[in-house]
């Protein structure tokens, strides 16, 4: 790699303000044109003579005007501040409306004075917002109308609201809200006013806000719909390629597989780096796909995409020579996150002290009549892997869809037949012949780790069985993975593992005692201390793994994204089915087999502690 190339491959650890700086003057600006529309209070009262100079109609317009343009500027400031480039294009041109409609509707020189300072800087600074813009769904043109119609309302409200001296009458509550609803489809609604200059300011503003509304929502939806991540065939068939050769290093390679995700190759086409951007973070998950050798270059590309659209870079779940590649090549900081738990399969046995309670868990659940079946998905049948989809979608804890770094999201596919599955049953009688899946209780699901090794993917059972099946599936998967050529097996991963270990031991100082307590306090709603305890039975090699990140003042914003991309937040607005099929512009997706649609439970899962 040429100094040059690696020049441009280091994250700036110090970006420019100026982005930051004109994004917030732009908010105020936005903020100050629409408080001083909707007020007539905020007027400059010296200036009235020259309301002579502009008929009242025009002012009026100017009013409605001010408000819209301090509402558009409000809404690109966020996008100024990452620099982006369409964003400073618009803010070009409002800013000499906003100007005029200070000059115009409030006779303000100063107001108009600061638009205009303003554009000069951004004119100056043209060269800070190259931005590109973000990959898009029409999903957007939901979210912008119920946001921008709930905004509407409300300062529709008070646009209505804020002339007391001029109304006529004494309209309530309800009047009101029935001449906002009216104004803003470009009705004359129940309330009146004894002054016509406020009765248009009143009208013009409501019919500019429902324009707003319609024009903005339209555009979203009729302009060319682009997948926020969708990975196509020929780059999942590329990535497989990389992991039939270099699957084995590391554990999450075959999470890459995902189909929400995105990727990026090396020039050579040996390395890719997956990923999906989440509220502005181009987040990846474990470490780079294909030669090391080549990693590099994939970073390189990761990182240059991440320039040109001003996404935060951020990595989760990478191992310990992946993170020291990442902060070798870009510059980032690293922080240990968790550690995941491996066994040896061949080493495994239920033999001994340590072993004492997995071991009697197990003989007494098998007492009961449980059994289980460890396979790999290519030896089911097609009504067998449709059993299970229904199972695990019954057992599913929540409604949404969980998990990313650690998840593969399907079950059962063709090109995955070489992922494990293990079934527990229950048997109608204790010492009955083993049962139909039809008896199905609980369910693992292991996707492939080279040639040799599997990492789970998926727990889930019937809350209404017995307990103790999660132990009794992954004893039976330790246990007969020699027989499937798995010396091997990856479990869940513990965040902050380490963290608890320590701070438990005798000596620990009062900062790892206190540290370990908030992870315990925090474990009743989160899975952290339950997956470390349930890891631990099995007596696991620790592995750590690593988040990577610019800078500490991203953590929130990393973590807040990392939530988001599991699926512990959910911000989406859900709409009935029969709205989405007729929705334009849905991302469309190659046929595959139906899927549960993976969620956390509180059982310990490979993915549930990622965020």
């Amino acid at each position: 790699m040429s100094s040059a190339q690696a020049r441009r491959l280091r994250w700036p650890l110090r970006s420019s303000a100026v982005p930051k700086i004109i994004g917030t003057a732009t908010a105020v600006i936005g903020l100050l044109d629409v408080i001083s529309a909707v007020f007539p209070a905020f007027r400059n009262g010296r200036m009235h003579h020259l309301a002579a100079l502009f008929p009242g109609t025009v002012s009026s317009l100017a009013a409605a005007t001010a408000i819209v343009t301090g509402i558009l500027l409000l809404m690109l400031a966020h996008a100024l501040k990452r620099g982006k480039q369409r964003a400073w294009w618009a803010a070009v041109v409002l800013m000499p409306v906003g100007a005029a409609t200070q000059l115009i509707y409030r006779h303000s020189f100063f107001g108009a004075a600061v638009s205009l300072a303003l554009l000069g800087v951004l004119i100056r600074y043209r060269h800070e917002f190259q931005a590109l813009s973000d990959p898009r769904t029409r999903w957007r043109a939901v979210l912008n109308f119920a946001l921008l119609s709930t905004v509407a309302f409300g300062l529709g409200l008070v646009i209505t609201s804020a002339h007391p001296a001029a109304d006529r009458g004494t309209p309530g509550l309800t009047a009101r809200l029935q001449h906002v609803l009216y104004g803003l489809f470009g009705f004359q609604g129940p309330v009146h006013y004894t002054s016509d200059r406020v009765n248009d300011v009143v009208g013009y503003s409501l019919g500019g806000l429902g324009l707003l509304v319609a024009i903005s929502t339209v555009y979203l939806v009729l302009r060319p719909g682009r997948p926020v991540a969708e990975l196509s065939e020929d780059d999942e068939e590329r990535l497989r390629a990389l992991l039939a050769r270099h699957g084995a290093r590391d554990s999450l390679g075959h999470f890459a597989l995902r189909r929400d995700k995105s990727v990026v190759f090396s020039p050579s086409g040996k390395a890719a780096v997956c990923y999906r951007v989440v509220s502005g973070v181009m987040l990846a998950g474990g470490d780079p796909i294909g030669d090391v050798e080549a990693w590099p270059g994939a970073i390189c590309r990761f990182m240059e995409l991440a320039r040109e659209h001003a996404w935060l870079p951020a990595v989760v779940g990478c191992s310990e020579t992946g993170g020291e590649v990442w902060t070798r090549q870009t510059g980032l900081d690293a922080l240990e996150l968790g550690d995941e738990a491996i066994v040896d399969s061949a080493a495994f046995t239920l033999q001994g002290r340590a072993m004492r309670n997995v071991r009697q868990m197990v003989s007494r659940i098998e007492r009961s009549g449980y059994v289980c079946r460890v396979r790999r998905v290519s030896e089911l049948t097609e009504g067998e892997k449709d059993r299970v989809r229904l199972a695990a979608d019954a057992w599913r804890g929540t409604d949404t869809e969980r998990g990313f770094s650690m998840a593969l999201g399907r079950f059962g596919e063709q090109a995955d037949g070489d992922c494990v599955v293990v079934t527990a049953h229950k048997a109608r009688e204790a010492g009955a012949p083993q049962p139909e899946l039809g008896d199905l209780r609980a369910v693992l699901h292991f996707v492939p780790w080279g040639a040799d090794g599997m990492s789970l993917e998926l727990m889930r059972r019937d809350r209404a069985a017995d307990p103790g099946l999660n132990e009794l599936l992954i004893v039976a998967a330790l246990q007969q993975a020699p027989s499937l050529g798995i010396s091997r097996v990856s479990l869940n991963f513990a965040m902050f593992r380490s963290a608890l270990a320590r701070g438990e031991r005798i000596g620990a100082g009062p900062v790892l005692r206190g540290w370990r307590g908030l992870l315990v306090f925090l474990s009743r709603w989160f899975q952290i201390e339950s997956l470390y305890k349930f890891n631990a039975k099995f007596q696991p090699e620790w592995v750590p793994r690593f988040l990577v990140f610019p800078n500490s003042r991203d953590l929130p914003r990393i973590g807040f994204a990392i939530m988001q991309a599991e699926g512990f937040v959910t911000l989406s607005l859900p709409l009935p089915a029969a709205i989405q099929r007729f929705l334009p512009g849905r991302a469309k997706r190659r046929p595959q087999a139906a899927k549960p649609g993976y969620a956390t439970e509180p059982e310990p899962r490979k993915h549930n502690a990622a965020a």
